[in-house]
This record gives C-alpha cells, structure tokens and sequence, in this order.
C-alpha cells in the first residue's frame, strides 16, 4: 500500500532546485547517493562542498523505522522529549521478540504470550505519538519497509543495521542507534560524517544457478567486512538493470556485512514494476516525472574512475554461485571450489539444517525459484536429506505464495514454515540439541553466519547462499554438492540432476493478504494513555537525568580503567539481555561487566573503595550511587566502537557514573554520551592514562569554566597521600555544552518545547 504520498511529491518537489545548488557548489557530475546527500541538508546546514570520509554534516531524514527491541529504548526516550508526535513519518515493526521453535503458528501465539507487555507498550507508544505500527507476525521490519514505504531519492533510517535493505528501491538508507532516531522524531537533525564513494558496475546477465545473493557475496570477498567502512556502495551498469528490485533489496541488504554506511541503485524500470506491484503506481508515477534525478549523472556511469574513491567491476554472465563462511560472512567459495576447501578446513560436509527466507531472501522470486527446486525434487523421487525451513519476510508475501501454492509445494518435502519474523537469523531460533555444542554444518540464506549466532552453538558451521543453491544442498545433504555439475540417488536408486531454478520476479496474479498487520494511529493519541507496570522486569518509564548543579566534579571514586578493546558489546552485553532492552534498571546489571579490568587482567572484577573488597562492576558501582558518590570510568583507544548502541551511554549514566575519560573514542559513542549528559573527555597526554591508580579519587577543578576548545583540568589524588594534576580535553561544541547542563539533549529539547 502506498504511505505518506504528500512527503514523497515535497521531496520530489524540491529535489531539481537542490541539485542544481548542489552541482554548482560541487562544481562536478554528481553520483546517486551524493544527489539523495545533497537533497537531504538539515535546514540549518549550510550548503558547501563537503569533503569525503571528513566532514560532519546534518542531514534531514524522510522517515524512521524501528523493530521491537531497539524501538522500547528510543520510544521511552522519546517520550521525554514533550512532543505530541513524531516530527517525521515513522514506525514501529515486531519481528524481533519472536522464538522459532515448532512452527508459524505455535511460535507466534507463544511469543505473544512471553512478550505481550513489550507488544502492547510498543502498540499504546506508537498509538499515541503518530507512529505506524506493525503488529507480531506482520513481518520483518525491512520487507515490509520495502513492501510499504521505500521510494526511490529518499533518505530513511532505522534502528536495525539492515535498514540498508531499502537501497533496493534507490533510497539512502542507513542502520543507527536509537539515540539517533529519537534526534529525527523530535525534529533534531542527524549527523554524518560525508561519506566515500564506492563504485560497483555490473555488467553481462545472470543465468542458470546465479542469483543477486551471489554478487554482494562475490562483493563481501573482495572488500572483507571491513572494506565498505564510511562508504556509500553504489551499483551501476547494464548488469545493475538487469536485476529485479527485491534482488537489489538483497544486495543492499548485505552491505551491512562490509560496513558499507548503505548501498543503492539508480531508479530503472524493475523497480517501476515493483512499486505498481505493490500498489504504488502513484510513488512510480512521481518518480517517473523526476527520472534523471534519481541515479547519477550520465558522466559518473561513463567515467566511473574519476568519481568514485574505489571501483569494482563484476560480469554477470561469469559469476558463479557461492558460498560464504563459516563464521564471516566475507569468507568467499565459489560452490566449485568447496568440496576443495572443505577438505582442506576440516568443515563438516553433511548439512543438518537448510534455511532460506529472512529479510535479506525472502521476496516473491526468491520462494518461487527455490519452490521449482522442491518440485522437481518430488517429480525425481529425491528426498531431503537435511531439514528444511522458510521464514516469510512479510504476511503479503506469505499470503501470496500459500495462494500460489508454494507452502504446499515446500511441505511435500518435508520442510517447516516459521513466523513472518526474524527468527533463526537473528538467533531466535530454540534449535533442539544445540546446547549439545556439536560439530555441524547449516547453510542459509541469511545475512550473518558469525559463532552462535544462529542457533547459540560456537560450533555451529554456518553458510550463506542464495534461496536456490541452499535448497538443492538441504535437498543433497552436502555442503560440496554443486548442483550445476553433480547427479543425487533418488529413491528408486537412479542418478537425477537437478535442473536450473526458475522463478517469477513478480506474482502474476499480483500480491494478495487479507490483513497484512498494519495498524494506524491515532489522529488525536492526547487521550491515549501509556501503561507501563510498577512491577515490569521488561519495561521501565525513564526519569530525565538530573541537571548539571553548574559545580565542579568533586571526590570521583574510579569505578574501573579499562584495558584495551572495550566495545559498545563489552560495556552493554547483547545475547540474554536482549529481553532487558526496554528496562534501563535492569539492563543496567551488565554494564561493563564486559570489559578487562587494567589492575587485574579480569573482566566483571573491580575493587570498591567502601569497603575494599573486589566484586562485579555493576554492583560496585550501585555501591556508590547508593552513598552519593560520583565515579570516573576511564577507558584505551576508541572506546565504544562497534554498534551504535544508546544503552552504552544511558546505563553508565543511570548508574551514576559521571566521567568517562580515555584515549580516544568511537564518535558515535563519544555522542551518544553527550547526548546523555556525560563528560565524555580524553587525554592531552596518553601517557596520563598511566597515572590513573585502582584507589584514585578524581575531581575536576575547572568545570565551572566549561567551555568550548577549552580544556579541563583533573585532580587525581592517590591513596598514598600524593596528588597530580593532568590535563584532558574534550570536544563539546556550546550546542552539546547546553546538552549536558540540561542533564540530556532531550532535557533540552523538553524545556525548548515548552517554551514554545
């Protein structure tokens, strides 16, 4: 169904005139993404020729979308802000909180019932503040996005690392924390730093056994899960035409796996027919009107070299399939070449457990091609040698392939369907006996295949590959089975080989669902009340921060000097905290817990001045806050890399830690500790990391003074009667000085809204 129409014709309304001030300003041919960047300034960004991989630049995003375990914290933070509605179209998807474990319907019910208060909070929120809301069993965030609300030259982002999918439908889209989308709801522009440019041209014409999985896996190979960091990928070329939309979707999905900022292709006639597929002749029609504005300049695609900072090239016509792992996605085979490297690794050959679907393949095409493997493997009497599971992207999708007969097809051998949901992808999959920790293969067509993730077994052997190529191994039973060259035994003892999958790009009889989840706000949410249980171990409503006293930072204890690597994932653990995500209390009993105690070389172990004892982190520091202490994390090199994570931030900050001092930072979390009232600060001098000792008490003399380019200066007084003084600087601007003395930007924000 087509979503806010009068957004999409202003963005498309103003996006000539921007790009002719952006090309004057550029001063050269413009590639898509700079097009979507430069149509995209925050109002109160100033135009100017911004520099790649270094400028930090405000942008103005068209739209949010968050799934159910990132949205509880970025919901409950946004309902400090004192405003009525979101600033921006936006909305709240379940697909998260949802165990697969026997089948679609047993799941779905089970999971409502274990997380029903998280469902009915999330659906009250999003009721009240103008936020659309997609029910558990709707789908998974990022096919019913693209389903539903990408259009081509628009700018979107998401609390999901995989928001990049909607590159496929020609968007910018990119995967933040939820700091950062609670920034866009209150009408807060959000930063970036302007990204590079990566150029991939596509050339010749798929066949056979090849899929568009195969490309970002050959991609993933050549640029490592490192490769696409602080860049836009954009693909070009006859082969980038030649492609179906939900295969771009695919594509783009998986530049998450290179640390691509996002991937996206140029507006062409596949995604025409996919947006009047899916009840969006009117976005196409718009689109239409504005064509050459929504891919490059024809001199980007013809001199490709001189305006992207790095070049691919790849020929369709030669690719051939492949499979990724184990255990990184960027670890490429062609399916030639496995039965070689599986040798050579020592990788278990008898597959277990094929799964296809997920947000990444589970589009029309992909079920369809992969339901022609599963016909042909009961027209040749093949049984399946592993087991076989499909997990729908949305309900229209699942709708329309039961309709087309697809399930029944799937069921014939043998395989189960899950909820419309992220389920084993994500590692919400109660898979039987992996608690046994054994040795085995699975192979899917997922995005992600690091230890654990699917199934919580480190010994779990995980490879990815298109919908096609993991059916006809689930059908063979072997990771070394090369579908193009290699005959199976039927039934009846004959050698069959399997024919290329065929498919349909889109139903010919048109997508079809009776309820596909959706439920709209309310037009006035002022009388719609939020209710959050007293007693919740899920959900928590936050109370703002406490203001700055406008006094120096006396008599901090240091809480823990961290060593080393010390990740977003190391101060707030992920896995079975997962539940904990809407409660900040109880998250708030990992934090740190992660990270290596410099004085001890042990994670979760730090010494309590009170008493002189030795005990975990978080309960040391409760310790503290319970006797009105403030405290000083100090940290190594870019502390709080890794995910964009606001939980990092707000659980130091709920603990009562006031200070966090290091060498230097991960930006994000640098901002994301601002944003939450904190002194995020680093050394002058390195070496002073050094002189910070396990039973220091740490003040701040010269924060009364606090200022812009100034920097502050820390008392660190020993245990031994000995003080020193050293010197930290910090990089607030007065917009971010303003945050802290507020006690959080959305202190700030709250007090500005009613002052309106």
């Amino acid at each position: 169904m087509a979503f806010d129409i009068d957004m999409i014709k202003e963005v498309y309304g103003r996006m000539d005139e921007r790009i002719q001030a952006a090309r004057k300003v550029v001063n050269t041919p413009l590639t898509l993404a700079e097009k979507i960047l430069y149509t995209h300034l925050h109002e109160d960004q100033p135009l100017e020729k911004f520099q790649r991989a270094k400028s930090y630049v405000n942008f103005a995003p068209d739209r949010v979308a968050m799934q159910d375990a990132t949205a509880q914290m970025a919901l409950l933070q946004f309902m400090q802000a004192g405003k009525k509605k979101a600033a921006v179209p936006s909305t709240v998807h379940c697909d998260h909180l949802i165990l697969a474990k026997q089948g679609a319907v047993e799941d779905l019910r089970n999971s409502i019932t274990a997380s029903g208060e998280v469902f009915n909070f999330l659906e009250s929120v999003s009721n009240k503040y103008g936020i659309g809301f997609w029910k558990p069993g709707a789908g998974i965030i990022h096919q019913v996005v693209l389903e539903n609300y990408a259009f081509p030259g628009g700018m979107m982002i998401g609390t999901d690392s995989h928001t990049v999918n909607a590159g496929g439908l020609g968007m910018v889209a990119v995967g933040v924390g939820g700091a950062d989308a609670v920034d866009v709801m209150a009408g807060m522009p959000w930063e970036l730093k302007f990204p590079k440019l990566i150029g991939v041209k596509l050339t010749g014409e798929m066949s056979g056994w090849t899929s568009a999985k195969d490309v970002i896996l050959k991609v993933a190979g050549i640029l490592t899960v490192k490769g696409g960091t602080g860049a836009i990928v954009e693909y070009f070329g006859p082969g980038a035409k030649s492609l179906s939309c939900t295969g771009k979707g695919t594509i783009c999905n998986m530049g998450a796996e290179i640390g691509a900022t996002t991937s996206t292709f140029g507006y062409d006639d596949s995604m025409e027919r996919y947006l009047r597929a899916t009840g969006r002749s009117e976005v196409a029609d718009l689109a239409n009107g504005i064509r050459e504005h929504l891919t490059a300049d024809t001199e980007v695609y013809d001199n490709p070299e001189q305006y992207f900072d790095e070049l691919i090239v790849i020929n369709l016509s030669e690719l051939e399939p492949h499979l990724n792992g184990p255990f990184s996605p960027d670890i490429a085979t062609p399916i030639s070449k496995m039965a070689e490297a599986a040798e050579k690794n020592d990788w278990p050959v008898d597959v277990k457990v094929g799964l296809i679907g997920s947000c990444t393949n589970s589009s029309y095409e992909d079920i369809s091609r992969a339901a022609s493997l599963a016909e042909q493997a009961v027209d040749k009497n093949l049984k399946t040698k592993a087991k076989f599971t499909i997990t729908p992207g949305s309900e229209q999708v699942r709708f329309t392939i039961e309709r087309d007969g697809f399930i029944d097809t799937f069921n014939k051998i043998g395989a189960s369907v899950f909820a419309n949901a992220c389920g084993p992808c994500i590692g919400q999959w109660d898979r039987a006996g992996a608690d046994k920790k054994e040795k085995n293969t699975i192979v899917h067509s997922f995005n992600r295949n690091f230890a654990k993730r699917a199934d919580g077994n480190p010994n779990t052997h995980a490879f990815v590959g298109s919908p096609e190529l993991v059916t006809a191994i689930a059908i063979s039973g072997r990771l070394t089975f090369n579908p193009m060259t290699d005959t199976l035994k039927n039934e009846n003892g004959e050698d069959v080989k399997l024919d290329p999958p065929t498919g349909e790009e889109l139903p010919s009889k048109g997508f079809d669902v009776k309820d596909p989840g959706y439920q709209a706000p309310a037009d006035d949410g002022s009388n719609v009340e939020v209710k959050v249980a007293p007693d919740s171990k899920r959900l928590q409503l936050l109370t703002p921060f406490e203001p700055w006293d406008g006094k120096n930072i006396n008599g901090m204890k240091l809480l823990i000097k961290a060593k080393g690597k010390c990740t977003t994932d190391h101060i707030s653990m992920a896995g079975p905290w997962l539940r904990f995500r809407g409660h900040l209390d109880n998250i708030s009993n990992n934090t740190l817990t992660g990270a290596v105690n410099f004085f001890n070389e042990k994670t979760d172990l730090v010494k309590n001045q009170l008493t002189g004892e030795y005990g975990p982190v978080p309960d040391t520091q409760r310790d503290y806050k319970a006797e009105g202490i403030s405290t000083i994390v100090v940290g190594d090199h870019n502390y709080g890399e890794g995910s964009s994570r606001e939980h990092a931030a707000m659980q130091p900050r709920h603990l009562g830690v006031r200070v966090v001092l290091v060498k230097s930072f991960a930006r994000i979390h640098e901002t994301n500790l601002k944003k939450q009232g904190m002194l995020a600060l680093t050394f002058a001098n390195e070496n002073d990391y050094d002189k910070i000792l396990e039973d220091d008490t740490i003040s701040i003399s010269d924060l009364e003074d606090f200022a812009p380019d100034k920097p502050l200066t820390l008392v660190l007084e020993h245990a031994d009667g000995t003080s020193e003084t050293i010197k930290v600087n910090h990089s607030y601007n007065q917009q971010q000085i303003a945050w802290f003395k507020a006690g959080s930007a959305l202190n700030l924000i709250k007090e500005k809204e009613k002052a309106a």
